[in-house]
């Protein structure tokens, strides 16, 4: 037994950084009693020694506050009124005093949060009203953005905002300025990940079978990048009509002259006008205008492009998109500019043009899958007029599954729409019965127009 507390001490003091020569030995045993407990999920024996040394020697091992979380969530989940409450704001205070010994382990955007988030997630046993709780989520952002993070204490932190909102205790203006503070932080974050998982997923493309750690870092990628596309939806869920071009235009043009000198208040309310399709009013000319003569950009530049196009001027306006494109440095910011343009040549009949911008946006983001079923949409679309006969115009829906299905590889958020859009596309190519009757099986068929693709009937 002695020699099993004495390796478990080892572990411990080489799992968190510490020394076996700067510790005193009543302090190291109580750490390997709790610890050991605590391994064993048997947190009601852990409870009492971990105790002992947190109010002895707070300072002594961070395995105190990792183990310490475990201990008092236990004892949250097993308990009820006053005691629970107890525990609740023991444990608010155990990430403070972990902030306090441990800092730079202990980074103050996540941990805030995280104090937040469980005062939010038990608000009524602690009596904590809307105003309290985004003000602690608000100092939290305001203290380390950067790690703040965790996408559900986003949410959590604009949902307030909309409720204060609602309930006459914050303006128009700060509601949008804090959605837009939000969904920057989510953007980033994005970015982040879609980074990473894209260097993975270029590998698997090029035939290199990832490391099982690689594979564990794929997986963990993907699931955060669900979660900030759940809570994104949400978010705008959320904000809802309260953002529409009624409240917009009325707001923006009585702050106009204030802020006309203000690049990053003129980029959002930009923004803002376009993401409602509030492009129509003249409003938006004055934004973007004053937005591109102080600050030339690639966002001022693409709104001038959308300016160009409503009024009818697609070559100009495809020239400032263009500018635009070569304005942004960013790779993920550029293969969304690369998406939208495409969006708006395929919503024009222009598929061709549509898919190399598409095609353009999948270099820079192929963890992507949003261009892949596009693509397969514009396919879907052209089989008609792009065949000889009905075999081969039907022919084209095969390609149209294959891309499709793409989507569903990359992205692992499109899964399940991306195998149900290739499997309807499947269904309106030739059949079995039609390739067998007209000896078509493996052969290669070119489809034409603007396509200019090839796809080989499958096998029987």
């Amino acid at each position: 037994m002695k020699t099993k507390i004495t390796l478990l001490i080892a572990v411990v003091c080489l799992a968190f950084n510490f020394g076996a020569a700067q510790s005193n030995e009543e302090d190291m045993n109580t750490l390997s009693i709790f610890v050991e407990y605590a391994k064993a999920k048997n947190y009601d024996a852990a409870y009492q020694p971990w105790m002992e040394l947190r109010q002895r020697n707070p300072r002594f091992n961070r395995a105190i506050y990792v183990y310490g979380e475990d201990i008092l969530e236990d004892k949250i989940e097993k308990s009820q009124g006053s005691e629970k409450v107890t525990y609740l704001n023991d444990l608010v205070k155990l990430w403070e005093e972990r902030g306090t010994y441990f800092a730079n382990k202990t980074p103050k955007g996540e941990y805030m949060a995280k104090a937040c988030q469980l005062m939010y997630d038990n608000r009524s046993a602690l009596k904590k009203t809307d105003a309290q709780l985004y003000q602690c989520f608000d100092e939290a952002y305001k203290a380390d953005k950067s790690t703040f993070t965790n996408p559900k204490s986003l949410y959590t932190y604009f949902s307030l905002m909309v409720d204060l909102y609602d309930a006459g205790q914050q303006p128009a203006q700060a509601l949008f300025d804090k959605y837009d503070d939000v969904f920057e932080k989510i953007e980033d974050e994005v970015s982040n990940y879609s980074d990473n998982l894209n260097k993975l997923v270029a590998k698997e493309d090029g035939g290199t079978a990832l490391t099982r750690k690689e594979k564990s870092y794929k997986k963990y990628y993907e699931s955060y990048l669900s979660a900030y596309d759940q809570i994104s939806g949400s978010i705008d869920s959320k904000l809802g009509e309260r953002a529409n071009c009624a409240t917009l235009i009325p707001l923006y043009n009585k702050d106009f002259d204030q802020n006309n000198q203000n690049a990053v208040w003129l980029q959002r309310a930009a923004g803002r006008m376009s993401a409602k399709e509030c492009t129509d009013d003249p409003l938006f000319f004055k934004l973007v205008n004053a937005y591109h003569n102080l600050s030339p950009s690639a966002n001022s530049a693409y709104y001038l492009g959308i300016l160009k196009d409503k009024e009818g001027n697609s070559s100009e306006a495809l020239k400032f998109y263009e500018q635009a494109l070569g304005l942004e440095t960013d790779n993920f910011k550029k293969s969304k500019l690369y998406e939208r343009i495409g969006d708006k040549l395929k919503n024009k009949g222009s598929y061709g043009k549509a898919r190399n911008y598409y095609s353009q946006a999948l270099s820079l983001n192929p963890s992507n899958g949003r261009p892949h079923l596009k693509i397969a949409a514009m396919y879907n679309s052209s089989a008609n007029n792009c065949g000889t006969d009905n075999f081969s115009k039907r022919a084209v829906f095969w390609l149209a599954a294959q891309e499709a299905a793409k989507a569903g590889r990359v992205d692992p958020n499109l899964k399940s729409a991306a195998a149900q859009t290739a499997t309807s596309y499947n269904a309106k190519a030739p059949q079995r019965s039609e390739i067998f009757s007209g000896g078509r099986a493996g052969e290669t068929i070119r489809v034409g127009c603007w396509i200019q693709r090839s796809v080989k009937v499958p096998n029987l």
